[in-house]
């Protein structure tokens, strides 16, 4: 891959278009189906009045983009941030193509981010935000056309208020049109332990692949959220030994394992890990670069870049996160031999509940959480061995296999039904 500067190393969509390029290089793709889908088929940035509390009006800036819907309705989440870009969006827009491709369900994707930060406004004000912008784009999200879900600072209650919003535009109860809610009004069970549980589950076929034991495993995760909290859970109650967790306000080190249920316990309390007298304080750059077996990126992109990629010493690195490996770090981390999962394969269970929600609401019934768990577990390993299978047929390493593997799938699609003009 070509030299860039840290600033376009670190620019969330020219790290996904450096991947999709040379993925698509080694395909032969041809030229028209590149152009097709290197670019997102829909961008929508909409501007939303919300009253404030104190009798203000403010406007915020929201997006959401539609890579592709070739193979089903565009999937994605919303995010709420002050730093949200448009790059940002689109990024995580095609990522959510190529990931829903890898597991092979019949979404196509997309993003959505409002241009806030939730915690300087209140419950009321980020219901009228929400409300708002939902029924800005009204007209281009529903069951068939755009599903969205929960992301980055938002969460059961926020997708809560975009289906009642739709719904009443609607004049109808529409589930499907969201996933992510809460189980009471089409919520699927498993799915909130889902994106952390596919984590731990593509983590157990790497130690197969590579003849590791799981009890001599050692595990270092960043970010202690949705996906790093219960893929630290799920690990450490089959054995797993959890030594590092990193968040954005401190980080723990115990090298004879963290009790994770005591830190759960912690942290519901006191909202924060700091403090927990179960482990010692650690710098957070550091720990990325300590010595582990499984290094589990879970919070934001470009973490991992090509200034401290040469410092990593796990075996593997398991993306929780989307986007937290640079193009440039890929690089290294060759190099130096580490097995990578990719985030479009590694953090794809969130996504393939989401599936089954969406499955669940249109048919109006429900599964039992061991039947989700079942399933998602019968994908991820299928999906793994597929991807495996793909870096050693092409010499190529996981995430370029899986970018392969993706688009080839997207591209058949397209091939299949013709370009409508």
């Amino acid at each position: 891959m070509k030299t860039v500067s840290l600033e376009q190393e670190l620019n969330p969509w020219e790290a996904q278009a450096a991947r999709f390029d040379f993925a698509a290089q080694k395909l032969n793709l041809s030229e028209g189906l590149w152009k097709i889908l290197r670019h997102p088929s829909r961008e929508i940035i909409v501007y939303i009045p919300v009253a404030m509390d104190d009798g203000r009006l403010e406007v915020f800036t929201g997006f959401r983009v539609q890579h592709s819907i070739a193979r089903g309705p565009a999937k994605g989440g919303v995010r709420y941030s002050p730093d949200v870009t448009l790059d940002e969006i689109r990024a995580l827009a095609s990522w959510m193509t190529w990931k829903c491709a890898v597991v092979n369900i019949p979404f196509g994707g997309a993003k959505g981010g409002i241009i806030v930060d939730p915690k300087k406004l209140s419950l009321a004000e980020l219901e009228k935000l929400t409300r708002r912008y939902t029924a800005e784009l009204i007209e281009f999200i529903g069951p068939e056309k755009d599903v969205p879900a929960p992301d980055m600072n938002t969460n059961e209650q926020t997708m809560a208020w975009m289906m009642d919003t739709y719904s009443m535009h609607m004049r109808q109860t529409v589930t499907a049109v969201v996933t992510g809610k809460p189980i009471n009004i089409g919520g699927s069970r498993g799915r909130r332990e889902a994106t952390g549980r596919g984590v731990m589950i593509v983590c157990e076929e790497a130690l197969k692949k590579l003849a590791l034991r799981r009890e001599n495993t050692r595990v270092i995760i960043q970010g202690f959220g949705n996906v790093g909290s219960n893929a630290a859970k799920l690990m450490a109650d089959i054995g797993y030994k959890i030594i590092g967790i990193a968040e954005v306000d401190g980080s723990l080190y115990n090298p004879r394992g963290i009790n994770i249920d005591d830190l759960l316990e912690y942290k519901d309390r006191n909202k924060t890990i700091v403090g927990f007298t179960g482990a010692e304080p650690h710098n957070s750059r550091e720990l990325l670069v300590t010595d582990c077996d499984i290094l589990i990126p879970a919070a934001t992109e470009n973490v991992i870049t090509s200034q401290n990629a040469s410092d990593i010493k796990a075996k593997v690195i398991c993306e929780g996160a989307n986007g937290p490996t640079t193009a440039a770090a890929d690089e290294i981390l060759a190099e130096k031999k580490v097995f990578v999962i990719p985030d479009i394969l590694a953090n794809a269970g969130g996504v393939t509940a989401s599936y089954f929600e969406w499955v669940q609401d249109r048919q109006g019934y429900f599964w039992t959480e061991r039947v989700v768990n079942e399933q998602l577990e019968f994908i991820l390993r299928e999906s793994f061995e597929e991807v495996v299978r793909y870096s050693e047929t092409h010499s190529v390493n996981n995430r370029i296999a899986a970018y392969m593997l993706a688009i080839n799938r997207v591209a058949h699609t397209i091939r299949v039904r013709g370009i409508y003009a």
